[in-house]
């Protein structure tokens, strides 16, 4: 609100006639403003104390362009602050690391799986082509590279399949199926209980699975090996050698064609590097001479 103080000029018009205008009432006023209730009016007669705004005006914004970031409140991370964030970091990590290493386990065991399943289909499509014979290359397991068992120690026969990928050959056309992905690089698929290359070539296949039942090339075949012989003869050869390993089957179901490889912790004549160690987390991929594929849980390996 404002209001006008009218303040007189001391003289007075002596009628229409006078030669002095009458004064403009605007002309000598002065505006003042109220203040808000609480405001503070300069204590001391100022040049703005009779101003209209008692307060000078602020600068034009456009003045203050260059320096506004001059008056901006900048805030960065303490210390405290930084290791908290590293701290809860460094939790999730443990947390989810293991479990993406598991998860990445577990497509490796059911690829692996599904190896083994092929491998299965492959025996069962040769015995269909052979007088439902089972395959006997005897001759193979010394003709390899590395000949028959090139250790002293554990595993007591040569279960390596090298041989199998040749003879089956034509019903995989795969040699990939021979090896289970989380044996790539690792200390296990690299022992040369476990590995076996198909010819001296630096890219030649090679298997990293084993075939108890076709581990030793001797004359005539051990009971309890499948060279050459129908399914039903091999269950009834497998029960009758009583091997303590192989136990005594009941059915093609019950008897094992191939496995993954494993070191048991409990053989101290296996090498430091590799005992207790196993393709995967404790226990191994079975087939079966049926063709199903399960997993067997082995408290002696890793």
């Amino acid at each position: 609100m404002m209001r006008i103080r009218m303040r007189s000029s001391g003289k007075t018009g002596s009628g229409s006639g006078s030669a002095n205008p009458a004064p403009n009432p605007l002309a000598s006023a002065t505006f003042s403003r109220r203040p808000h209730s609480g405001s503070r009016l300069p204590k001391q007669p100022g040049p703005y104390l009779h101003h209209p705004y008692p307060y000078p005006p602020a600068p034009p914004r456009s003045s203050l362009y260059p320096y506004r970031y001059l008056y901006r409140s900048r805030r960065a991370f303490t210390l405290i602050e930084l290791l908290v964030v590293i701290a809860i970091i460094a939790i999730l990590a443990a947390i989810l690391f293991p479990v993406f290493a598991q998860a990445r386990e577990a497509a490796r065991k059911a690829s692996c799986s599904s190896n083994l399943r092929q491998i299965g289909t492959a025996f069962q499509m040769y015995t269909q082509d052979y007088d439902e014979l089972l395959p006997d290359r005897r001759d193979l397991k010394t003709l390899l590279p590395g000949g028959w068992k090139p250790w002293s120690g554990w595993p007591p026969s040569d279960p390596r399949g090298g041989w199998a990928i040749l003879v089956l050959e034509p019903y995989t056309k795969n040699n990939s199926l021979w090896s289970c992905p989380s044996t790539a690089h690792t200390t296990v698929g690299q022992a040369v209980e476990v590995y076996q290359a198909t010819s001296a070539a630096a890219n030649a296949p090679a298997s990293r699975y084993w075939l108890w039942r076709f581990d030793r090339p001797d004359w005539p075949v051990p009971l309890d090996n499948f060279w050459g012989k129908t399914e039903l003869q091999a269950v009834d050869d497998l029960r009758a050698a009583n091997n303590p390993i192989a136990g005594r089957p009941d059915g093609p179901a019950d008897a094992e064609l191939a496995v993954d490889p494993y070191f048991p912790r409990t053989i101290p004549s296996i090498p430091a590097t590799i005992r207790g160690k196993a393709v995967h987390f404790g226990g191994r991929n079975r087939l079966f001479l049926d063709g199903h594929v399960k997993f067997l849980r082995d408290h002696r390996t890793d």
